[in-house]
């Protein structure tokens, strides 16, 4: 056996004895790395500095610290670097230091979600988490939550547990309303559900962006006659192309006068429902059954941070719940294994919690304020005359040249997504009603408005 091999094997795992004095040098090597890695976005920008990143498989022997931390730093110099202030494209803002932290904290811990002897302290944070966050959008005292691999995964274990407990868990028949603009996500989950594309029902939009009530009333009407049976509606609380929002308060009292779970998907805009911020829509979301909010999107909670808030924290156990044989319950205490799709889960609230605590509600307000504050002086300072713009209350705007033909939009936007990335500047070009646009997402806290005035010349030149 060689001398590198023997050494190796002395930091297989964490030692239970002494200082773990070889952990904490490679802790510390690696964060200088990472630290080095933040320090150089401003002179090469959001996207990586190389393209030539070579994926290199486990072989017989293992490898030796120095080539390890080699590809280390290959893997950062070909990654995307959110921390740029030209980052502009995502709903990926830069990584609050707390919550690097907490990262690490819980890959260290290894604690499994899936029952409470496995994560004792986490266990009890994560409900507790999830507590605090329903009241503070005002559920009342039966509500709570459970945090996923984000949002797509919180919007399906809402659906499955809207569908369980309307009694409709195998009826062909059952149907989901979403808006014309709703996430693709649903898609998916009404796969994953067993349930044909006929099974998930649009509803159209206004020109603000937002579900039509009257269009809804219609629709309900017609599913009626048809006899099918409506497990869920689903209201967007910030749509992915403009940020607009479904008219909630509306949609609540259709839900409550026809006995259908309202589910809120809040991804992108309920976590402003923690601050005063005045948002148009915002009023009114305690009325759901559910709601799922992003902290990764927009306050820089590391990924991935999810969470499904229910009113009624028995729906989640009624559907969810089969008993664990092979582990051993606590009194009183919940297995968070038992109230979602996962299983086993890592301690990702960790970083949700130590993210909160540092920021405070003071610090969460003064993020997301800055967020709207950017996207209304970008609509202020755009040219009206040039551009066709859509947005919502929320920061996120996309737009293209007025009279521009679909056809055109295509060419339009790829040339400028290059050019603006050749001056460090990212946006995303998605495609709505039948044109590509560009897109602007606010949410990068290191944005300033000199930063804002530079890609507006760039866009208007």
């Amino acid at each position: 056996m060689t001398e590198d091999l023997i050494n190796k094997k002395d930091i297989y795992f964490p030692s239970y004895t002494g200082a773990n004095d070889k952990l904490i040098t490679l802790l510390n090597r690696a964060t200088q790395i990472l630290s080095d890695w933040f320090s150089k976005t401003e002179k090469y920008g959001p996207l990586p500095l190389e393209e030539d990143f070579k994926c290199i498989m486990p072989e017989e022997d293992g490898s030796s610290t120095e080539d390890l931390f080699f590809e280390i730093q290959s893997l950062l110099n070909n990654s995307f670097n959110p921390v740029h202030p030209g980052s502009l494209a995502h709903l990926d803002p830069p990584p609050l230091i707390f919550s690097i932290l907490g990262d690490l904290i819980a890959a260290g811990l290894n604690n499994n979600l899936l029952a409470y002897d496995l994560s004792p302290s986490i266990t009890l944070l994560e409900e507790s988490l999830c507590k605090w966050f329903a009241k503070k959008i005002g559920f009342n005292d039966s509500s709570g939550g459970i945090a996923a691999s984000g949002g797509t995964l919180s919007n399906l274990n809402a659906l499955i547990a809207a569908r369980y407990n309307s009694g409709l868990g195998s009826d062909p028949d059952s149907v989901l309303l979403v808006s014309d603009d709703a996430h693709s996500s649903f898609i998916k989950c009404t796969r994953i559900m067993g349930l044909d594309e006929a099974n998930l029902v649009r509803i159209k939009t206004d020109n603000k962006g937002c579900m039509d009530i009257n269009n809804l009333k219609q629709t309900l009407d017609k599913c009626s006659l048809d006899n099918k049976k409506i497990f869920a509606i689903v209201a967007t609380l910030g749509t992915t192309v403009r940020g607009a929002i479904d008219p909630i308060n509306d949609i609540s009292e259709i839900c409550k006068e026809k006995n259908i779970w309202l589910h809120i998907d809040g991804s992108i805009g309920g976590i402003f429902a923690l601050t005063s911020i005045p948002i148009v829509g915002l009023n009114n979301i305690n009325q759901a059954n559910s709601i799922t909010i992003n902290p990764q999107k927009i306050i820089g909670i590391t990924k991935t941070s999810s969470l499904l808030l229910v009113s009624n924290m028995s729906t989640l156990e009624n559907t969810f719940s089969t008993g664990l044989p092979y582990i051993t319950s606590k009194e009183n205490i919940i297995n968070r294994g038992e109230i979602g799709i996962q299983g086993s889960r890592p301690a990702e609230v960790i970083k949700l919690w130590l993210g909160l605590r540092f920021l405070g509600l003071a610090g969460i307000e003064e993020i997301l304020k800055s967020s709207i504050k950017r996207k209304n002086f970008f609509l202020k300072t755009i040219s009206k005359n040039k551009f066709e713009i859509y947005s919502g209350p929320l920061h996120i705007v996309s737009f293209l040249p007025k009279g521009l033909e679909p056809k055109d939009s295509d060419a339009w936007t790829q040339s400028k997504v290059n050019e603006l990335r050749k001056n460090k500047f990212m946006l995303s070009r998605p495609k709505f009603k039948g044109k590509y646009y560009l897109r602007a997402v606010m949410g990068n806290y290191n944005t300033k408005e000199s930063h804002i005035e530079e890609l507006l010349r760039l866009l208007e030149a």
